[in-house]
């Protein structure tokens, strides 16, 4: 995959910043204390995959303080505050960004969210070692994000194999129909399609439509980024999606939950609502 200069320089700086990351933790924390916590004191994951499917609507309320290309979005950011009024606002999965140096995430964003919460909550951040895996679950994660861009196949299946046999089914995020078509012959289930270019961070939700038709019936599609209004959630639900991954929008507002609820509410869309024609889900 080409990219630019610039967006190559960002990508290639956070992955090595998360690099240089893990190779400092794995040394303060081993993969054998990692691997005790997960056996003996997390709870069993929640069911990532099953909260995507099904009637209602599906949304992923992305849990977001800051971004390379936006700087910071929400100032004001309260993890369980958050968590607790996007679930009640109808959220079927959280995402919580983790990344410290570029998105001013933690991991102890994501244990908060996880404490308050009953439904799964995503790990998103730069995946590239299984030691996160096993911090991730270690952490009360039920799933992480995989980004196809920045993984080699065997390093991709490896990561992939490591979370099922974990009960971690990972979200595989995509940016073109190479990297779909190397996802889905490793075996990935749950297809998120990234609408930001990574050329020039622009954001178009035509990357969504057109992936789409290449998605297998069996498998999960998520789209990603640039999801505004509740025309767009119809629009892309009837063009074949199951899920949809939301943050700036919701992060800007004052008040998110509502922000969700503005989102929903009008199509008549609360996650337990079933569908009853064709502009419902």
């Amino acid at each position: 995959m080409e990219i630019s200069a610039r967006s190559k320089n960002i990508l290639e700086r956070i992955v090595e910043a998360r690099r240089e990351s893990i190779a400092h933790r794995k040394r303060v924390l081993p993969e054998a204390a990692l691997r005790i916590a997960v056996e003996k004191k997390v709870a069993l994951p929640r069911d990532f995959a099953s909260a995507l499917t099904g009637p209602g609507v599906h949304i992923i309320a992305e849990m977001k303080k800051a971004s390379p290309s936006r700087g910071v979005i929400r100032s004001d950011f309260a993890p369980a505050l958050l968590a607790a009024d996007l679930e009640q606002a109808g959220a079927t999965a959280l995402s919580v960004l983790t990344e410290e140096d570029f998105f001013s995430g933690s991991l102890a964003d994501l244990k908060e969210a996880s404490r308050v919460t009953s439904i799964p909550i995503l790990r998103k951040d730069f995946i590239v070692d299984a030691w996160q895996v096993w911090e991730t679950r270690a952490a009360g994660a039920d799933s992480f994000l995989l980004i196809a861009a920045v993984l080699d196949d065997e390093t991709f299946r490896a990561l992939l194999a490591l979370g099922r046999s974990l009960n971690m089914e990972p979200l595989v995020e995509v940016h073109t129909r190479e990297e779909l078509e190397r996802v889905l012959s490793a075996g990935a289930q749950i297809i998120g399609v990234n609408n930001r270019d990574l050329q020039d961070f622009s954001v178009h939700l035509k990357t969504s439509f057109e992936l789409v038709q290449a998605i297998p019936q069996d498998c999960i599609a998520v789209s990603e980024s640039g999801l505004r209004t509740r025309e767009d959630l119809v629009r892309l639900n009837q063009a074949g999606f199951d899920a949809f991954l939301i943050g700036e929008r919701l992060m800007r507002q004052d008040d998110p939950g509502h922000a969700l609820r503005t989102l929903l509410q009008p199509c008549g869309l609360e996650k337990s609502s079933p569908a009853s024609d064709e502009t419902q889900w």
